[in-house]
Parts: structure tokens; C-alpha cells; sequence
């Protein structure tokens, strides 16, 4: 007999798996993989050049075109630093709660999607669902890039996609993109007494920097008051930043990394190109003082933001299923951007609250939770 599964019981699985972003998730794809394979559903593995992480991805009803993919991603963000009351690796429930690392983002919706494999099976669906589990969201969505390729390739093209990032069940219906990078910035060491025969990185980076804050300067100015997202405007941040050896010495080095969180309506490719000039025109100046002097800008991550659709066939099912009519947009990046770009319908749905996403203690309420079951049992008899 194939092993079977609560919901609860899944997401007890699911979070016993430590998979933080730099670790291997390799563990809970054995796990999803033998499952899905119990109960009759092949399930193919896309690795990572390391073939250390993997995304995964089955087709589950009739080999037809027009389905609807469940999309979610296996790792999470670490806990070191945070101060946990409970084990963040063993569903703790209290309170009406779920407690442990994932709970909410995301593998509760995950869970839910492997428990409910079994009804899918017996539903007889006339619609195909598709699950893809992907790896590395939390660090750029870089796992789902090469399997929605792969998945739009090799499996019948499906229609919609719902993605299951906590949205309290409501129907979200955009996202802002993103686009990060690394920055190298090689100076020249003088004594600063003499700066002016040398390159300062420190300096030259500070000269980057502003660039970001007059970019923000202009968007803060230039917002629509019509915009639902919070903030209403694009931002241009720089997270971290190290150089420098001492007081008196112009920095030999400095590196720092930015993202740009933009909204879907703009041409990421264009912001970035803007950026990317700006850093080649300051590299050239540096030049003339010290040859040695240079600006290394390496691409670090790209997210599509997500754009409302008229008309949109996941949207008109999403809140078909959950009679949610309200409108919602996020300023946090998903993966739903990707599947949008190979212009399969996307929407976001699922269950819990983006505020309890990467706190200690995370969790997801039972009340949350058991709407994300509805929501399953609900869509398995829509395509049935």
C-alpha cells in the first residue's frame, strides 16, 4: 500500500527537512519523489549544475494541454540569530497555531498540494494538475528558471498557474520584479595625504551609492497615487558594503550588493542598463587617475515582477474557488513572474500571512491552514 498522508502529517514531513537556502534540499526531493512514485505519478528532477539542490515537477491526470500548475518552493530562510521558543524543524502547534520554519512560507501550500495527490488520482480529473517544487526562491528564484523551461517543454503546456505564496488565501494579481548585483570596486593605495594620485574604492563606491539615492529621490517624486503597491514607487537600495584597511590609506577594494524592487510596469532591462552605464562611465574616470583602478558589476539575480492580467483565466479560478473579489497586489518577488513570461496565467493564492514569513517562530494559523485544504478539495472537484 502507498503511503498516505494527512495534511498534517505532510507538513510535519515537509518541515523535518532543514533546507535553508544554502544547504542541499536534496532530502525532501528523495521524499517527494518516492512519494509521488508510491501512488502511481512519475516526477522529474532538474538539478543544479553542483547537483547538490533539485526542482521537481510530475503531471498528475489526462496528458492534455490546458492544466493548472501548483507551484512552490522547497527552501527557506535560515534561523541562526533568531530567538525561537520552539524547535524550528518540528510542527509545534499551539494557540491555533502551527509553529516551525516553513510553516508559512511555503511549505504549508506544499503540503497541502502532496496530501491531496491521492484525491487527485481518484478524482478522475479532466483538467491535469501539474505541482512544481523548485529550489532557491529565497535567494533569487534561480532554481524555477531552468524547470519552467523544461516543464513548458517536455509536459503539455498548461494553461494557469497558481503559486502558493502565504496571501491569507486572497487572489494577489501582481508583484514587483527585481534585479540584484555584486559590485567590485578596485582602487589604487595611497597615503591619503596624497588621494589625488590615487583611487579611493571606498569612495568611488560611495559615488554608486548615490546613484541609488537619487534614483529613489526620483521615484518617490514621480509616484502614482493610483499605485495599490506599498511603497507606491520603485526602490534602489544597497545592502551591504565592506573596504577599506585604514584611516589614512585610500581603500584598494570595496564590494557591496544592490537590487532594484521595480514595478512590473518598467523594463528591468533598461534599469539595469541605465545602472550598468552609469558604473562604466565612473570605471572610465577612475581609469585616467590609476589603469589598475576598475568597477566589476556581475548580474546577482533577475525577477520578473507580475502583471495583473485582464481577463486573466487563473485569476477568473482562484476566485471562482474562493469567492475572494478583492484586489491585491505585493511588493515582494515569486516566481509567479516566470511562469507569466512563458505566458501561462498566474496568479498568487495560498494560505497564511507574508508577516509571519522569516520571523522567529513562524507560523501559520490552523484556521489558514484548513482554508488551503478547502481550497484543494474545492479546485479537485472544479477540474474533475
Amino acid at each position: 500500500m502507498p503511503d498516505t498522508y494527512t495534511s498534517y502529517e505532510m507538513l510535519e514531513k515537509l518541515i523535518s527537512f532543514n533546507t535553508v537556502s544554502n544547504r542541499s534540499n536534496l532530502a525532501l526531493i528523495d521524499f517527494v519523489e518516492d512519494y509521488l512514485s508510491q501512488h502511481g505519478v512519475e516526477a522529474t528532477r532538474v538539478y543544479n549544475d553542483e547537483r547538490d539542490k533539485a526542482n521537481i515537477y510530475a503531471h498528475i491526470g489526462p496528458m492534455i494541454e490546458g492544466g493548472v500548475i501548483l507551484s512552490g518552493h522547497t527552501d527557506v530562510v535560515p534561523v541562526e540569530g533568531q530567538d525561537w521558543s520552539t524547535d524550528p524543524w518540528t510542527v509545534v502547534e499551539k494557540d491555533g497555531k502551527y509553529f516551525g520554519r516553513g510553516t508559512c512560507d511555503m511549505k504549508g501550500f506544499l503540503a497541502l498540494a502532496l496530501a491531496y495527490v491521492p484525491e487527485m488520482i481518484a478524482a478522475n480529473l479532466q483538467t491535469p494538475i501539474q505541482l512544481a517544487l523548485s529550489y532557491d526562491e529565497e535567494v533569487g528564484c534561480e532554481g524555477v528558471i531552468p524547470m519552467v523551461k523544461e516543464l513548458t517543454n517536455k509536459m503539455p503546456k498548461a494553461a494557469m498557474c497558481i503559486v502558493g505564496e502565504p496571501s491569507n488565501m486572497k487572489t494577489v494579481t501582481g508583484h514587483k520584479g527585481g534585479v540584484g548585483f555584486y559590485n567590485q570596486v578596485t582602487g589604487y593605495e595611497v597615503h591619503s595625504s596624497l588621494a589625488h594620485i590615487g583611487v579611493s574604492a571606498v569612495m568611488t563606491a560611495a559615488t554608486l551609492v548615490e546613484w541609488h539615492n537619487k534614483k529613489n529621490e526620483e521615484a518617490v517624486a514621480s509616484q502614482d497615487s493610483e499605485n495599490k503597491f506599498v511603497p507606491p514607487f520603485p526602490t534602489y537600495h544597497v545592502g551591504t558594503i565592506h573596504g577599506g584597511t585604514a584611516g589614512n590609506i585610500t581603500a584598494k577594494t570595496c564590494t557591496f550588493i544592490n537590487d532594484f524592487r521595480l514595478l512590473p510596469t518598467q523594463d528591468a532591462k533598461a534599469e539595469s542598463e541605465a545602472y550598468m552605464a552609469f558604473a562604466n562611465e565612473l570605471d572610465a574616470k577612475i581609469k585616467k587617475v590609476r589603469p589598475e583602478a576598475n568597477i566589476k558589476v556581475t548580474p546577482k539575480f533577475g525577477v520578473p515582477g507580475l502583471r495583473p492580467e485582464k481577463n486573466g483565466a487563473a485569476e477568473t479560478l482562484v476566485r471562482r474557488l474562493t469567492g475572494d473579489n478583492s484586489t491585491n497586489v505585493v511588493s515582494y518577488g515569486t516566481e509567479a513572474g516566470h511562469f507569466q513570461t512563458e505566458k501561462i496565467s498566474t496568479v498568487i493564492c495560498g494560505p497564511g500571512s507574508i508577516d509571519q514569513a522569516h520571523q522567529a517562530d513562524e507560523y501559520i494559523t490552523v484556521d489558514q491552514y484548513n482554508l488551503g485544504a478547502k481550497f484543494m478539495r474545492d479546485l479537485i472537484a472544479d477540474l474533475s
